[in-house]
């Protein structure tokens, strides 16, 4: 069974909606593209280096639309690399309408979006999910992953959509490496699913004494 990694970004307050630019979300958001004059050479390479071995994307609609009108007409530019990886692997789209799927090797999903992300779990060894916030609040509730890369940055915008909305499931993770920061102050977190729900505990229990 192959493994699902999902790639997102996020301010401190952890809003994730249209990091990528003014037109990414045309919901009335005013700080679309929030993320552009955060990243630097540490963070783009650690974003480079998470798709290694990547074999199959699954986007969101709107992510899916985007990359769509992008990746293909990026042979042999200056994201080489990424466009030749992206045009030449299998796309997933989850979507309740009907998207244009003319991007060579793109499948539109069945409604069952849960048993369908499990079918092609059996078919791929590493699916990548970017952007797609939506999409990936379903994958988070339903425990349908098994790596969050985030990246943390140091801004704070109090409005946009939240990675964890109403609805989070209470999900236990493990830091898979130590954290790394960039120099402009991003934090890159990957953390793997772990099982079970969180525990609790008392921080005045006799064994440790008072917290001062």
């Amino acid at each position: 069974m192959g493994l699902i990694d999902i790639e997102t970004f996020a301010t401190l307050d952890l809003v994730g909606q249209a990091p990528g630019g003014p037109d990414e979300d045309p919901e009335g958001f005013p700080f679309g593209g929030w993320q552009a004059p955060l990243i630097d050479e540490t963070a783009g390479a650690q974003i480079d280096a998470s798709y290694a071995g990547t074999d199959a994307l699954l986007l969101g609609r709107r992510t899916y639309d985007i990359f769509a009108a992008y990746w293909p007409h990026q042979k042999g530019g200056p994201d080489g690399g990424i466009a030749d990886l992206f045009n030449s692997i299998p796309k997933y789209v989850a979507s309740r309408g009907e998207p244009d799927l003319s991007w060579a090797d793109s499948t539109l999903l069945g409604p069952d979006l849960p048993a369908a992300v499990r079918e092609i779990r059996e078919r791929h060894e590493r699916i990548k999910v970017v952007g797609s916030l939506d999409l990936v609040q379903t994958l988070l509730r339903e425990k349908l992953f098994d790596r969050l890369h985030l990246w943390v940055h140091p801004i704070v915008l109090g409005v946009g959509k939240k990675l964890f909305e109403d609805g989070a499931v209470p999900t236990n993770l493990t830091l898979l490496e130590p954290p790394a920061v960039s120099p402009k102050g991003t934090v890159h977190l990957r953390y793997g699913l772990a099982d079970g729900t969180p525990a609790t505990g008392d921080m005045a229990a006799p064994e440790r004494g008072p917290v001062d």
